[in-house]
């Protein structure tokens, strides 16, 4: 676990830095937002067309990475609704607590693979998101439709998902490695610097997002969202990769990608939908400071 934490030190220190930026303004108030928009519109999606559509995954198993995923989000709802009138949610907090027990972040679960497997492994994660972020995004708008009375409709879900551009991102990388094209020559050293600023830039933004305030608010369900998705999710992610004998890097990301802390984005679907946006951001602040220990403990344990 100690070289783990090591390993892993950068990325929590790019995250304690942008804490201490937004504390101090710096470089603006107004810096941060388009940071992290430009991060994630352009330098993350660059990073994995130009990943995917060089990479050799002709070994990996990407319908039983699906059906993992599946499985995954499946066992998480169960556990969220078994412990629900254990902690008297409402249907606000529960929807809040939902998004917090089963949502990841992707920025820092794509600077952790970099940080411990390379650069080669972004390839088979960019496979684990474009199956991951539409199914968490029906899923927990369903929770919305049933727990908060705000649902958005089944168009506009659909609608956002085709314009994610994670995903289109993704299948982009996949055909161009799928057809043989690859990355245009002229175009592969414009991208690769492009990409790597993602990571670090995107680290900074998810740290200058963090609300220390909000976790005067901390209870129970902060608590138990968090076993939930940081000690629980990577156990179920492991047991299910080796009932569906996944190839060790496929295992070792999907019990990375289970481990995460829950996605920064979910604080703006609590506040539209009608969750609990004061909780929602307690969970996302207390899981991504808690996630500096328990990643490199669940990492060391089972991979």
């Amino acid at each position: 676990m100690f070289d783990m934490l090591i390993m892993l030190w950068p990325v929590f220190a790019l995250l304690m830095l942008g804490v201490l930026a937004r504390r101090y303004c710096f470089p603006g108030e107004d810096f941060w937002p388009l940071a992290e928009k430009a991060t994630y519109f352009v330098l993350f999606p660059v990073l994995l067309v130009a990943r995917l559509s060089q990479a050799d995954i002709s070994g990996v198993s990407i319908g039983g990475i699906a059906l993992a995923i599946l499985l995954l989000l499946l066992g998480g709802t169960l556990l969220c609704y078994l412990l629900r009138p254990l902690l008297k949610l409402d249907g606000a907090e529960f929807t809040s607590f939902y998004q917090g027990a089963v949502r990841f972040n992707t920025y820092v679960g794509l600077a952790v693979v970099a940080a411990l497997y390379g650069d080669s492994a972004l390839a088979v994660s960019a496979v684990i998101i474009a199956f991951m972020i539409p199914l968490l995004n029906v899923f927990c708008v369903l929770a919305f439709s049933f727990h908060a009375g705000g649902s958005p409709g089944l168009r506009p879900v659909l609608r956002n998902l085709v314009r994610n551009p994670l995903i289109l991102a993704s299948v982009l990388g996949m055909l161009l490695n799928y057809s043989g094209i690859g990355m245009p020559p002229m175009v592969r050293p414009v991208a690769e610097l492009l990409g790597q600023m993602a990571l670090p830039l995107g680290l900074l933004a998810v740290g200058a997002g963090l609300s220390l305030r909000a976790l005067r608010t901390v209870g129970p369900a902060l608590l138990g969202a968090s076993v939930i998705k940081l000690l629980l999710f990577p156990l179920l992610a492991l047991a299910l990769a080796q009932l569906l004998s996944l190839g060790e890097q496929s295992r070792n990301l999907l019990i990375l990608f289970a481990a995460l802390p829950t996605a920064s984005s979910a604080y703006i679907l609590a506040r539209q939908l009608g969750g609990d946006a004061a909780m929602m951001a307690a969970i996302i602040t207390g899981q991504t400071l808690l996630s500096a220990l328990t990643i490199p403990l669940m990492l060391g344990w089972l991979t």
